[in-house]
């Protein structure tokens, strides 16, 4: 498995220093948001651009693994809305996003983005047949490209709409699209799973739904700063012989972004590591 750091949390520094800090601190890649590289189209980015920006990440020895936090701009995207105008525009995002991520040589997007599924109520059917068909089309759009497209469950005080694996699952099964599965959040996961979050990673390891893991504490911090026991969630990735990515996504950066992104990827790598002796063991 390989580590990368979801690179808003340094999004003060210029990508080329990203990618630099990132693999000073032993990380394998970048997982960009999307917005970081454009605030109000980054879906339009032209292909010489985008060629640049990949230069600049492996130069430093890292890979982009992926995109995440898609529909932040432009303003008023939305996957639940019917009005005809914003379910093409939004989809002409998602497309141009697909886009964006094979050219810098990402592996996937992650469809978290609550602001932009919100269900007006829990019945609203229309809303969520919307938003499958929309899902279903980026599905395609991953497929024709050569990447994945990753549904994320987002805990119940961010969204109405799939908030627990087994509700994303079940929507991958019905888009049944090789391109499309979903993945685990630790930071909802831990709000929204009945069970813990080792069991949800083995059960839907097993049968290839989940394809990414963000590791971040329910306190919104990273990994080592709060109560999440992460060992249990690397041992499960471990006796999965999981070989994909973890992105680290904290969302509050205490004391800053940079002293995060090091003890974050410091506490995976020891916990991978005892992870590691004991299976072998």
């Amino acid at each position: 498995m390989k580590f990368a750091l979801c690179n808003e949390v340094i999004r003060e520094l210029s990508l080329a220093e990203q990618a630099r800090f990132a693999a000073a601190l032993g990380y394998d890649g970048l997982e960009i948001a999307p917005f970081t590289l454009d605030e109000k189209a980054p879906h339009e980015m032209d292909t010489q651009r985008i060629r640049t920006i990949r230069r600049k990440v492996e130069a430093e020895g890292l890979q982009v693994s992926g995109l995440h936090w898609l529909l932040v701009c432009p303003a008023g995207l939305s996957i639940t809305d019917s009005n005809a105008s914003v379910r093409r525009r939004t989809r002409e995002v998602i497309s141009g996003l697909v886009r964006l991520c094979a050219e810098l040589g990402g592996r996937y997007l992650i469809h978290g983005s609550p602001q932009q599924r919100i269900l007006m109520s829990d019945s609203d059917e229309a809303a969520r047949t919307s938003a499958l068909e929309t899902l279903a089309f980026a599905a395609d759009e991953a497929r024709k490209s050569g990447v994945e497209y990753l549904l994320e469950p987002l805990s119940s005080d961010q969204t109405q709409f799939v908030n627990t694996v087994a509700e994303a699952a079940a929507i991958a099964e019905k888009i049944a699209s090789p391109a499309f599965a979903t993945m685990l959040d630790c930071c909802s996961g831990a709000k929204a799973e009945t069970e813990p979050l080792a069991d949800v990673l083995t059960e839907f390891l097993g049968s290839d739904l989940i394809r990414h893991v963000h590791v971040n504490d329910p306190n919104l911090r990273g990994p080592g700063q709060g109560e999440l026991d992460f060992l249990p969630i690397i041992e499960a990735l471990v006796a999965c012989r999981y070989k994909g990515w973890i992105g680290v996504e904290p969302f509050d950066y205490v004391p800053d972004g940079r002293a995060v992104a090091a003890r974050s990827i410091g506490t995976m790598k020891a916990l991978l590591s005892s992870a590691l002796r004991s299976h072998v063991l």
